[in-house]
């Protein structure tokens, strides 16, 4: 491969394409995880639920290219398989069928963990002036943060 020579010195470049492989993989999880629900909800909100789960897993399955394509840009391979995903997800895998509410509370704290994500990859971002990167991350946590909200609404009695 060529030199890469886009203005950020490769220990950045590094050290945001790991930190975007972190975001990658919870973002991958959160997927799986909201598609997951969606097949498998039940219960008097199923209709509601079901096609918010879907809109929600629908726009991840986009963000993760999105992610993933920056991690290439930046001159790393991004991660791809469920192995690797495993070892760098802050998320935890769901166990069984929850009910409704608890797939709703599980789904609202894996929104705020990419939140969480995205955000401790900003001090690298912005020290190396990665404009690119820093606005991926503002945009993606601005839907997960949204998607957080909506989902915590319908806990609310």
């Amino acid at each position: 491969m060529s030199t890469i020579n886009i203005g950020i010195p490769e220990d950045q470049r590094r050290a945001i394409a790991d930190g975007l492989s972190r975001l990658l993989a919870d973002t991958y999880t959160l997927y799986l995880t909201t598609h997951n629900f969606h097949w498998n909800v039940t219960g008097p909100m199923f209709n509601t639920l079901h096609l918010m789960f879907e809109g929600q897993y629908t726009e991840l399955a986009l963000a993760v290219d999105l992610v993933a394509e920056r991690i290439r840009a930046l001159g790393y391979p991004a991660p791809g398989t469920y192995s690797a995903y495993a070892k760098l997800t802050s998320i935890k895998e769901p166990d069984g069928v929850p009910s409704a509410s608890d797939m709703i509370r599980q789904l609202v704290a894996g929104q705020e963990t990419v939140v969480r994500t995205a955000r401790s990859i900003f001090p690298v971002v912005d020290e190396a002036h990665d404009e690119p990167t820093a606005d991926l991350l503002t945009q993606r946590m601005q839907i997960h943060e949204k998607n957080a909200w909506m989902l915590r609404s319908l806990l609310e009695n």
